[in-house]
């Protein structure tokens, strides 16, 4: 197992999440104390059943709003809290 400080693993992280993905396990610390662990997760996915889905979707009550609406109103409240719209360059 490979230790790392929070730091460096701040600066590192796509590099350290790859090393994960091939089943190393990472240690991050902060002060020499771990905070952290890095590993792999192997559980497998469980598959989603159609019937499932559909289930849930006729559970759902009808929208009064148009999908373009509901984007404007999601955009909208996000610029009244100071997040910005721009895509980063």
């Amino acid at each position: 197992m490979s230790a790392v400080d929070l730091a460096e693993a701040k600066a590192r992280l796509s590099e350290l999440i790859d090393r994960a993905e091939t089943g190393e396990a990472i240690e991050i610390t902060r002060g020499g104390k771990r905070v952290a662990w890095l590993t792999t997760d192997d559980r497998p996915r469980r598959p989603v059943r159609l019937a499932d889905l559909q289930a849930l979707t006729r559970s759902l009550p009808p929208s009064t709003e148009t999908a373009a609406d509901l984007v404007r109103a999601m955009r909208d409240s996000n610029c009244a809290l100071g997040f910005s719209t721009q895509l980063p360059a």
